[in-house]
């Protein structure tokens, strides 16, 4: 996915639209109530700002061929700067110095692997505001969800420091008579941990982690479209005093694939962690097959958030609105096809859209800006695509649906959209952008078959007031997590991933570091001996 492109001036858009059926007519302020800056964001300490370099074995190194690749602000099209253009070659050099730094690593005790990740997140909270403001200026995201993010991913450095010294084994008894049967937990080894740009820190640490806390060392390949948030962590983890080689961080962005299949080939790398599409994720484990590989995936999502007729309405549209338009929509688990029974279909419907008209839209560093752009013109030529494919097949667009080319290239009216049916690209693709089809249905089995009908299975929601309701349908849910009346799954605590298509392996909670470790079982004989006199 590349950078957007872009100009953005002031403009105040009123958009206003026929709302059929029982629904008034509306309008939405999708806005940038003033220019959006041009100037670069001023960091506290500029020296986290790092261009033209990647972090290897402890320094700070260029690509061998000098070659570099430019990266955009997706507000305004500007030019932030440039990371090296680095190849398989150059990610070995990575690999190696990864593989150097584990024998020392491995051997460091739960307590020093605890105290370095603590130290790192103590860096990461001092330098909360100059990471947030590096994740607005190449992710677009508003300031203040980026701040949230670097809290939430401070946390799994935090959280994977107290794991750390508790990686138990166990004491089994045996079958044979004499003997005695352990467990220890050992780590893999070298790992590369492959990240998406919509959470250019937070799928990081969320990796990073565990790996550590487990004794592994790491290669990164940080996204092309928003590198910088990552290195910036890098030269944290410098200061926090990891030691050389442990983590190593490279960037690409014309040579992705090249890198991609290096971390997934490479003999000496044990572990493959990786976020993105269930398209390169079936790409990577057909890479990494000959070398058998352990493998992580979260992959695509399209989650299915149901409302049944007795749920708390003002509940569930607040939760469909954090789930679905939180960064604009571009998060795998983002609520994407929203089902709500018939008799409070109308209902929720209007209250819905009166959620969204309230936003307001522009470049993320603006006072009061609640959404940003999208990543790229191809996610826009999608959200556009899947908006006039529901409008040409019979759907009522009631709010938004048209670009926003006055605020720039990549930007997007929040969208509502009514009369959705099954045979609309929406209820078969994950659209990654800010539009909500509503879907109505009538029956729970109909909803949950509708839900299940999707290849893959990462997150779902539903909102219901009937206790045995509940429980029937979150366990007949096809999806690794479930939402039941609310609208925000994310949680250090507890275990993200998925099923079916949209991958395998759990990240956070204690379940996150049993996906960097071998179980060895020591089998002890001759243990039945009588006591010596």
């Amino acid at each position: 996915m590349g950078p957007l492109r872009g100009a953005q001036r002031s403009v105040i858009f009123h958009s206003r639209l026929a709302f059929r059926s029982s629904f008034q007519r509306m309008t939405l302020p999708l806005v940038a109530s003033r220019l959006a800056s041009s100037v670069a964001p001023k960091l506290k300490d500029p020296s986290l700002l790092k261009t033209g370099v990647c972090y290897v074995d402890g320094e700070w190194v260029k690509a061998a061929s000098g070659k570099t690749f430019n990266v955009y602000d997706p507000a305004t099209g500007a030019l932030i700067g440039a990371s090296p253009e680095f190849t398989g070659k150059d990610t070995e050099k990575a690999i190696s110095a990864a593989a150097a730094a584990f024998p020392s690593f491995r051997t460091k005790t739960g307590r020093e692997k605890a105290k370095l990740l603590r130290r790192w997140y103590d860096l990461v909270v001092e330098n909360a505001d100059d990471l947030a403001k590096l994740i607005t200026w190449e992710n677009g995201k508003p300031f203040a969800d980026a701040k949230g993010e670097v809290n939430y991913a401070a946390s799994f450095f935090e959280w994977f420091s107290e794991e750390a010294p508790r990686l138990y084994g166990d004491s089994i008894p045996a079958t044979v008579p004499g003997n005695r049967v352990l467990t220890i937990k050992q780590p893999v080894g070298v790992c590369g941990l492959i990240t998406p740009w919509n959470f250019p820190a937070a799928m990081v640490t969320r990796k990073l982690g565990p790996a550590l806390a487990a004794g592994c060392t790491v290669v990164v390949k940080t996204p092309g479209e928003a590198p910088f948030t990552a290195l910036a962590l890098a030269e944290l983890a410098h200061r926090a005093g990891i030691p050389k080689g442990v983590v190593n961080f490279v960037t690409t962005l014309e040579h992705t694939p090249e890198v991609g299949e290096t971390l997934a080939t490479h003999p000496t790398v044990r572990k493959v962690s990786f976020t993105g599409s269930t398209v390169v994720g079936r790409l990577l484990m057909k890479q990494a097959s000959p070398t058998l590989k352990i493998l992580s995936m979260e992959l695509g999502g399209n989650a299915p958030f149901i409302v049944f007729d007795d749920a708390n309405v003002d509940a569930a549209v607040a939760g469909a609105v954090a789930s679905k338009f939180r960064s604009s929509g571009q998060t795998c688990v983002c609520a994407n096809r929203i089902y709500v029974q018939k008799g409070i279909y109308d209902e929720f419907a209007a209250k819905f859209a009166e959620q969204v008209k309230r936003f307001k839209v522009g470049h993320g560093f603006d006072e009061g800006i609640t959404h940003g752009p999208l990543i790229h013109n191809r996610a826009i030529s999608k959200v556009e695509a899947h908006v006039r494919d529901a409008e040409q097949k019979g759907a009522k667009i009631i709010l938004g649906g048209q670009k926003l080319p006055d605020l720039g290239a990549n930007f997007f009216q929040p969208t509502v959209i009514t009369g959705m049916t099954k045979d609309m690209a929406m209820a078969g693709e994950e659209t990654f952008g800010p539009v909500a089809g509503l879907f109505p249905f009538t029956t729970e089995k109909e909803v949950v078959d509708l839900a299940n009908s999707a290849e893959v299975g990462l997150a779902g929601y539903f909102f219901s007031q009937d206790l045995e309701r509940i429980t029937r349908v979150a366990e007949a849910l096809e999806v690794g997590m479930v939402g039941v009346n609310t609208g925000i799954i994310s949680d250090t605590a507890s275990p993200f991933g998925g099923v079916k298509q949209s991958g395998f392996g759990r990240e956070g909670s204690k379940y996150g570091i049993d996906e960097y470790v071998n179980i060895k079982t020591i089998t002890l004989g001759g243990m039945n001996k009588p006591l010596q006199s």
